[in-house]
């Protein structure tokens, strides 16, 4: 047990340490909902109502781009490292090395859930009860889980620059277009159409829908169940291949 209690730990300050989550996951959010509304004039009739929406865009924002970046990433750099190699020859459980990563990327996610809402209440004091507060952050907790699948496909990936190439594609077009960084009402036609699929849309979805008053309704939870088990099928199909060469 104090081994993978020490293992948590080391993966909490490996991940707190890393470049990707500080830029991606803290500052880029918390300066995006700074400017988005109060530097821009988005010409919204009711500002506190866009002041919580545009929290929640950018918590989603954060959670995703350190699951798909930071996540994936770091699983090649240990991969390139030799760091996965010599975790498979010592008597370390492998079981609970994948049990300490997952615990300190829940962690990172929590304490960057916390940053971000901690943000809205500074810069703009948007004021919610502590219901929509609890159940905005634990749906963005839960439904952050297909968001580190698609990290374990960056993470199957040979090089560090091709992961953090695509990683930074992948993650910047699920943001922009499911809505993320405007939303979706101001799109034309046919990319509102193509948001209607995209794991990102449904992702925000259920948090705007919570600080509206409202509930994440179903199809954005069966879409989002979805996404994380294609993901996981070709994640596991991938390791399956690259194992047996």
């Amino acid at each position: 047990m104090n081994a993978i209690m020490m293992q948590c730990k080391a993966e909490v300050l490996r991940i707190f340490r890393n470049p990707y989550f500080v830029f991606w996951s803290l500052f880029m959010p918390i300066v995006f909902y700074f400017i988005f509304t109060n530097i821009v004039n988005t010409g919204v009739p009711d500002a506190e109502q866009w002041q919580a929406h545009y929290l929640m865009s950018m918590a989603t924002f954060s959670v995703m781009g350190s699951a798909i970046m930071t996540f994936g990433i770091r699983m090649v750099q240990e991969r390139t490292q030799g760091w996965s190699t010599f975790m498979k020859i010592t008597p370390f459980p492998s079981w609970a090395y994948f049990s300490a990563k997952m615990f300190g990327q829940t962690v990172m996610h929590v304490f960057s859930i916390i940053i971000i809402f901690l943000a809205g209440f500074l810069i703009n004091g948007v004021s919610l009860t502590f219901a929509q507060w609890f159940f905005s952050g634990l749906w963005i907790l839960l439904a952050s889980v297909p968001f580190l699948a698609i990290g374990t496909l960056v993470g199957a990936m040979k090089k560090v620059e091709t992961a953090s190439g695509v990683s930074n594609i992948v993650y910047l077009a699920l943001a922009i277009v499911g809505g993320m960084w405007f939303p979706t009402s101001t799109f034309p036609d046919y990319m509102q159409n193509i948001a209607q699929w995209l794991p990102s849309y449904h992702f925000g979805s259920g948090a705007w829908d919570i600080v509206h008053g409202g509930y994440p309704d179903w199809q954005s939870i069966l879409i989002l169940i979805g996404y994380l088990l294609a993901f996981m099928f070709i994640s596991m199909y991938i390791r399956k291949k690259q194992e047996a060469v």
